[in-house]
């Protein structure tokens, strides 16, 4: 992993509370262009249709070209402004979303400075990682504000998002990030390892390109839902650098094996880590319920990642900070047994 990936610990994506409203606004304005145009070709092809011809005026090409004008280009100019109404909402989005991060990212640089003056050090059981010293606690996001909020309220609300989150349905209109282009692997990587500082500008463009797509914002959230309650317990990514495990292997757990033939994908051997991960793992059934639903999230996400993929790009993805969440919650699981 490149050293400037080690400089702190994740800091999630910005709420996207404004997501559903937003897509609310857009339905709610096609569906009001869509009346508006239904209303002027009813009324003008009635007063069309019930006016009198006058036998004076010669129905040629010309004629017929002007009334259908008359008739359609009010239609045209309704549509116009939708289009315009749609392509602000979804601006006003964007910028609320990244506001909302770079907060985020500040009030983490705060919380750093603190947590690395109170939390004692732990004995090293290998070279001097003096670089991974500097960490950020996963910070948990309301839907309504990107403030930070009570570890009882993050608890409450990763809950139901297991639960929620497969079962949405496509809005009935057709959503913005249908029309953007599909989300390169090396988009797809960064995002998963999340932006690395607020000056990390490479980090939230990834971010926000990756989260236009559905699967992959489901895998992110679900990263960060994993990563802020594990770091709550002390276990952070930074601090567990995985022994590196061969393409095939993970290309062999994409295709379906489990168990002991992929056990080398288990790399995290930090027994402070595996046994805080396993005691809470018994212990709290939200922590479970959430662990779960992120690796099953990454059994499908990482299965149609496999299939596109070179292998070097593989090697890529397992350093991320989602792939060694997974690593560590997978030898708790029992995944590589």
């Amino acid at each position: 992993m490149p050293a400037a990936s080690r400089n702190s610990e994740t800091v999630p994506p910005a709420s996207r509370s404004s997501a559903r409203p937003v897509r609310t606004e857009i339905i709610t304005t096609d569906r009001v262009a869509i009346v508006l145009s239904l209303i002027w070709l009813g009324t003008a092809g009635q007063i069309l249709w019930l006016a009198p011809s006058d036998p004076a005026i010669p129905l040629d090409g010309f004629h017929i070209l002007m009334t259908l004008l008359a008739l359609f280009l009010p239609v045209g100019m309704i549509w116009v402004a939708a289009i315009t109404m749609r392509a602000t909402h979804v601006m006003r989005e964007e910028s609320t979303r990244l506001q909302a991060a770079v907060d985020a990212m500040r009030q983490a640089r705060v919380a750093q400075s603190r947590h690395a003056a109170a939390r004692p050090e732990r004995p090293k059981a290998g070279p001097d990682r003096s670089g991974l010293q500097h960490k950020t606690a996963a910070i948990s996001f309301s839907r309504n504000h990107a403030n930070l909020r009570p570890a009882s309220a993050t608890h409450k609300a990763l809950a139901q998002k297991g639960a929620e989150r497969d079962q949405r349905s496509l809005p009935l209109a057709t959503p913005p990030e249908a029309l953007d282009p599909p989300l390169t692997n090396a988009d797809f990587i960064r995002a998963l390892n999340f932006p690395e500082t607020a000056d990390d500008t490479n980090g939230f463009a990834a971010l926000r390109r990756a989260l236009r797509d559905r699967a992959t914002a489901r895998m992110i959230q679900a990263s960060q839902d994993v990563l802020t309650l594990l770091s709550q317990s002390g276990v952070y990514m930074d601090d567990l650098p995985p022994d590196r495990a061969r393409p095939e292997l993970w290309r062999q757990f994409a295709q379906g094996s489990r168990g002991r033939e992929i056990a080398p994908l288990g790399g995290i051997h930090d027994d402070t880590a595996l046994s805080q991960t396993a005691e809470r793992m018994k212990q709290d059934p939200i922590f479970r319920d959430v662990a779960h639903h992120f690796l099953r999230r990454f059994d499908r996400t990482f299965a149609d990642f496999e299939a596109r993929a070179s292998d070097a790009e593989i090697s890529a993805f397992g350093d991320t900070r989602t792939a060694r969440a997974f690593m560590l919650l997978g030898r708790v699981a029992g995944t590589f047994d």
